[in-house]
């Protein structure tokens, strides 16, 4: 039987330097990027467009979702395992879901998801998502806050200095930036370039949309001071050194969350904490070296609200979808892209 792994990308340090560099300053110029890691800014251009021709890694932008008064759910499928294939390519193709996960259990498939209100989630949830074939019932939490989410994860390999200076570098685009306002629909079409090349230039965007270059770099311009949508880097998590993704859905006093939130979110393997709606109204997700660190992972939890109680913990056999982009077999992006249905006030 071939290894999986054999078809994985081999990142040197230099790459994951990049990509880290990348998760503090997305958009942060070459020669910058070249003088804080040392090396040739044409090197550490070539390298990124390798990394994400390979799909290892990409630059995304994700529209900023408050939760409430539906706004960001999760949803837990059961599906038949005979039809996983149809099941998974008619969630996929669904704009409203955001990401996919496969997961061992029951419920065997995790889906994230967008409503602009109650009942919009209830007619995804009710006439689209459990009418897919293979699907044998769900359940819907509600997001009430997000403590923290995928995109503040970090791969921690760059120097103190290093981060002190990419952290530099992006608030001094940010400072660069007209001053923040709402955006307006005219301005959807340049938050869609991002969302597929979070790096894309003016030029790129004029060419895209058809905009003037002027009206392209304006518009660039105000879209990224907006607030609106944050820029992320990912990288397939394969390759990260924490293939393993595990949710803990936990029961927590709501006084609690807050402290709890800001403890879990210190640790470097926590991906997403949220309080959610239902018998567990706490969420905790981290990426793991292995199934060996489970134990440890759910005693640091433990440790930093002793009164929590720990309801059901999933494993991910495989991310499906993240944030929009479908990932192969190996985790690594595909190439196709589902843009979300997330219009801009």
């Amino acid at each position: 039987m071939p290894d999986p792994a054999a078809h994985l990308p081999e990142l040197s340090p230099l790459d994951l330097s990049l990509i880290n560099l990348l998760q503090f300053a997305p958009r942060i110029t070459w020669g910058e990027a070249g003088e804080i890691l040392g090396t040739h800014p044409t090197t550490l251009a070539v390298r990124w467009d390798r990394l994400r021709e390979s799909g290892a890694a990409w630059m995304t932008a994700q529209i900023q979702i408050e939760p409430g008064p539906a706004g960001l759910a999760f949803i837990e499928l059961e599906s038949r395992s005979d039809l996983i294939p149809e099941t998974l390519a008619a969630l996929v193709a669904m704009p409203e879901v955001v990401s996919v996960e496969s997961f061992s259990g029951e419920r065997n498939l995790g889906l994230t998801v967008t409503a602009c209100n109650l009942a919009e989630l209830s007619t995804l949830a009710e006439e689209k998502i459990s009418r897919v074939p293979g699907v044998k019932g769900l359940r819907v939490l509600l997001a009430s806050q997000l403590h923290a989410t995928g995109d503040s994860w970090r791969l921690k390999v760059l120097s103190p200095e290093q981060v002190e200076r990419a952290q530099a570098a992006a608030a001094a685009e940010a400072k660069s930036l007209p001053r923040r306002s709402s955006l307006t629909e005219e301005h959807w079409a340049v938050a869609q370039v991002l969302m597929r090349d979070g790096r894309a230039s003016a030029a790129e965007i004029a060419r895209s949309t058809g905009l003037h270059p002027a009206t392209a770099r304006r518009h660039l311009q105000k879209v990224l001071a907006s607030g609106a949508i944050r820029l992320r880097c990912d990288l397939a998590q394969s390759l990260s050194g924490h293939p393993l993704t595990v949710q803990w859905f936990t029961r927590l006093s709501a006084a609690d969350h807050a402290a709890a939130a800001a403890r879990l979110s210190e640790d470097s393997r926590t991906r997403v904490v949220a309080s959610i709606t239902g018998d567990a109204n706490f969420l905790v997700v981290m990426w793991l070296k292995n199934v060996a660190e489970i134990m440890e992972a759910e005693q640091f939890i433990q440790s930093c609200a002793p009164e929590i109680s720990i309801q059901q913990s999933v494993v991910s056999l495989r991310p499906v979808k993240r944030m929009g982009w479908v990932l192969d077999q190996q985790g690594l992006n595909s190439g196709e892209f589902v843009l979300p249905q997330l219009p801009l006030d």
